[in-house]
């Protein structure tokens, strides 16, 4: 005889059940009705007892149910409820029961338990896909063996991949999850195999958006104001934007058709019905009807509640006038646009001057006439402070190195551009995950008009290895390099801070080696960005050394007997302005490189046993608001200028270089080689240039993480004095990847896409180059781990070798795709496939596709 306990679990009819339990009792044993457990009754436990198909041991269930021996209970009561409750909540059992078993007169009751476990899952099948998607689907669903297959298990397995693939346009997806118990099993514990058919038929294109209703925009314009659900279209500029249909893709965009109308003053539009008509078992057709209304202007506007700002202000701000076409999109935007947080509007006006607990709220007041007269209500609040600021996350970065980016201080004035610009310079250190920099507001309070904010950062790889080899130039070539970018100098002597170097200070270190039997580099810097630690004041410095030696025809090996030496040294410090805006930098180095010949004849070089010097000064000024990542910005610009500069030594040596010139251009070129090495000896001993550059980046996000690059690039190198001329160092050599094997003689090497390498410059390089590019970005991924992005590009640009050859529109022209991989231990890696549309300089003939890899360059 037993009485089930957690009637409130099961559906049970109670009532009934009373009566079979009492008729038994009568016909049975003759006990009186009374004597059976009814809803209410209370007892005392007597004994636990756990039965049923289960491999847990019984005192564990018993604890974990918290029913004791000798407590009082209720049929019905909460303790039964919550001992069923605890138990399905362990997800470990696939029914629970409980009885009141073995009634005695004294109210003392047993406590059945029965119950059955949950069978784990065996093995898994899936068809329908490719083998390749099985495991991601194992790993999305979590189908790993052991797991317990609840029937909430199935059913989010079956509707996840359901959604999935009809968000991909297989509309008539069907996904049947089957499990079959495992027989004959040598383990106790209840298994099952799971079976996931996936039948995706036919990838579903809309054939046709039409409207009906709609006589003041055109079907064309609503098409064009969806901006995720598009028709079939052949136009090349659909690439991005498949016909696909996805029903909360669909949902949004019904949404931007009203937005549409609402642009257009058509306050009221409305979409009244919907239909999705299956063509065939390939396409779709969508048809929307939509009451456009009556079409609305601006009328007066007032502000109400504004005692910081006045109304004059305010409605400069707003830029909306009376009589213009009601627009509630962009009235809307104007009031706090949240597509952009650093955006130029009222609520940003209130934000980024303390009012962080303002509101501002546009109320129609009047409609009369189809002219909407509006209240800008405005409730200031009062100015709120910055109490605390505290940083999470940094395990490597000191504290001081993120604190001094920080522009949000405690005890001044809250301001939400300073979160934004804070976030934006993190992201740029570098250090740190730019995707997860997330600034948590906390205890803000306004009554006394203070706040806490909490900045979050994630550590990410910031030092890169560069280990590479292979053949160019006639030869192996191998590459070591080391970049340390968060570098602590002060840790140099700790032991126990090589984690596996001194790290956290922000600092910079860089050692490059690279050497073939032809060449051999090496070079070191180090740069300390806040010198001092109290302004950023950067203070770099660099030491390189090269060796060149020249190809022997006979051995076809490197010469070493003919060589060409480059000792270089840099110190360099910049600084952050004030005006016109704290994102400029004005910097300054002073630089010496010491060129050293011995048997070095070629045509550069005449003077093939000698020496040149080159002292010089450069002075710049950059401006880079690049936000938020740098390896894939979203938004702004970054620019540059910069002119260096030598002495104008032919003032004061004495020299007369018309002279020498004069002199040189009588000379034979082979007969009297040593006079004219001798000749370019002396205008060469201490070179004497200047050279100017300028080069701007902007970025633009054109749709979704769809950002849009221009980019223009001038350099020219010139000479104070016509008859010494323009230096055989320092110059421009243009096409191709960008990458220079060496630095031989200060020259700069110029990436154009679609060209060989160096091929639009003559041999020794130009003295004048102008650059134009356009690329178009889309990230693949922008994860901590690696992040990728392809992209398209147009470029365009010349090298000359005279200004009176110059022509900025007279360029050499390509286009082509590529791909870019971030790693933190390597750098940027890529490829980039170009086609030329013009042909090198001096021939006719067009050439193919380039492949050029990229390799550390991040742009």
């Amino acid at each position: 005889m037993e009485k089930q306990a957690n009637s409130l679990f099961k559906s049970i009819n109670l009532k009934a059940l009373k009566k079979f339990y009492a008729l038994a009792l009568l016909i049975t044993i003759g006990f009186p009705l009374n004597s059976f457990a009814q809803s209410g009754d209370k007892y005392i436990i007597n004994d636990i007892i756990v039965t049923g198909n289960t491999s847990f041991n019984a005192s564990t269930i018993i604890t974990y149910s918290r029913l004791k021996k000798d407590q009082e209970v209720t049929v019905g009561g909460d303790k039964i409820g919550e001992a069923v409750k605890k138990l399905w909540t362990s997800n470990l059992f696939s029914s629970i029961d409980i009885y009141f078993i073995n009634i005695t007169d004294d109210n003392k009751v047993d406590i059945e338990i029965n119950l059955s476990d949950l069978p784990e899952l065996n093995e898994v099948r899936i068809d329908g896909v490719k083998k390749g998607k099985k495991d991601e689907i194992i790993d999305e669903n979590n189908l790993k063996p052991r797991v317990k297959v609840t029937e909430n298990l199935v059913t989010t397995t079956k509707n996840y991949l359901t959604n999935k693939y009809k968000k991909k346009g297989f509309l008539n997806t069907k996904v049947n999850v089957i499990t079959s118990e495992v027989k004959n099993d040598s383990i106790e514990k209840k298994r099952v195999n799971i079976l996931v058919s996936i039948d995706k038929g036919n990838k579903v294109k809309i054939k046709s958006i039409k409207f009906n209703g709609n006589d003041k925009l055109s079907d064309k314009k609503l098409r064009k104001a969806m901006k995720n659900t598009k028709q079939k279209s052949i136009s090349p500029l659909r690439l991005l934007k498949r016909s696909k249909y996805v029903e909360e893709d669909y949902k949004e965009d019904l949404l931007s058709i009203i937005d549409k109308y609402k642009e257009n003053g058509f306050r009221d539009a409305r979409v009244i019905k919907d239909s999705l008509i299956y063509v065939d078992d390939k396409t779709i057709s969508l048809l929307v009807d939509v009451e456009e209304g009556e079409e609305y202007t601006f009328g007066k506007i007032d502000f109400v509640g504004n005692t910081v700002y006045n109304d004059e202000f305010l409605s400069q701000i707003l830029r909306i006038e009376e009589g213009d076409t009601y627009n509630g999109v962009e009235l809307k935007k104007r009031i706090a646009n949240e597509e952009k947080p650093d955006g130029i509007d009222i609520t940003n006006v209130y934000q980024n001057t303390g009012y962080m607990f303002s509101s501002i709220n546009p109320v129609e007041v009047s409609a009369d006439g189809n002219v909407i007269d509006l209240e800008i209500r405005i409730t200031e609040g009062k100015p709120a402070y910055f109490n605390s600021v505290s940083v999470k996350g940094n395990d490597v970065t000191n504290d001081h190195v993120i604190y001094r980016e920080i522009r949000t201080r405690p005890g001044e004035l809250y301001s939400r551009a300073n979160i934004i610009r804070t976030i934006r310079e993190l992201g740029q250190l570098g250090f740190f995950n730019a995707q997860a920099i997330v600034p948590d507001i906390k205890n803000p309070n306004p009554v006394d008009g203070t706040l806490d904010i909490e900045y979050t950062v994630e550590e990410q790889g910031s030092s890169q290895i560069e280990l590479q080899g292979g053949y160019g130039g006639g030869g192996f070539i191998g590459t070591l390099g080391l970049s340390f970018n968060n570098f602590s100098l002060r840790n140099i002597f700790k032991g126990e801070a090589y984690t596996p170097v001194p790290r956290g200070d922000g600092q910079s270190m860089a050692l490059r080696l690279q050497a073939s039997q032809f060449f051999q580099t090496y070079s070191l810097s180090f740069s300390e960005p806040w010198l001092g630690g109290k302004k950023p004041f950067q203070l770099s410095t660099s030491l390189s050394h090269s060796r060149q030696f020249l190809f022997d025809p006979v051995s076809r090996r490197a010469d070493k007997t003919r060589r060409f030496n480059i000792t270089g040294l840099t110190f360099g410090i910049s600084t952050r302005l004030k005006e016109p805006d704290d994102y400029f930098l004005f910097s300054q180095a002073i630089s010496y490189q010491h060129y050293d010949l011995q048997n070095y004849n070629t045509g550069l070089f005449t003077f093939g046993n000698g020496s040149s010097n080159n002292l010089s000064y450069t002075i710049g000024l950059t401006r880079n608001n690049t936000y938020n990542d740098p390896i894939y910005p979203t938004g702004g610009s970054n620019f540059s200028a910069s002119a260096k500069l030598t002495f104008p030594y032919s003032l004061v040596n004495g020299v007369d270089y018309a002279a020498l010139k004069q002199e040189r251009d009588s000379l034979d070129p082979v007969a009297d080689i040593e006079r004219i090495g001798e000749i370019d000896q002396e205008r060469f001993k201490w070179l004497e240039f200047y050279k100017v550059k300028f080069k701007a980046d902007w970025y633009a996000e054109v749709a979704k993480k769809l950002v849009l690059r221009p980019s223009v690039e001038f350099g020219f190198l010139g000479a104070y004095n016509n008859d010494r001329g323009v230096i055989p160092f320092e110059r421009f050599f243009l096409g191709g990847d960008g990458l220079g094997n060496f630095a031989l003689d200060g020259r700069e090497v110029i990436q154009l896409r679609g060209y060989p390498n160096q091929s639009l410059s003559s041999q020794d390089g130009g003295s004048i180059y102008n650059k134009f590019s356009l690329e178009l970005r889309y990230p693949i991924t922008l994860g901590q781990g690696a992040k990728i992005y392809a992209l398209t590009f147009m470029e365009a640009g010349s090298s000359v070798n005279s200004f009176r050859d110059f022509d900025p529109f007279n360029l050499q022209r390509s286009a082509g795709l590529g791909i870019r991989i971030f790693m933190p231990a390597f750098g940027l890696l890529g490829i980039d496939f170009g086609k030329p549309f013009d042909p090198l300089p001096g021939q006719n003939q067009i050439g193919g596709w380039e492949t050029h890899f990229i390799i550390g360059q991040q742009f």
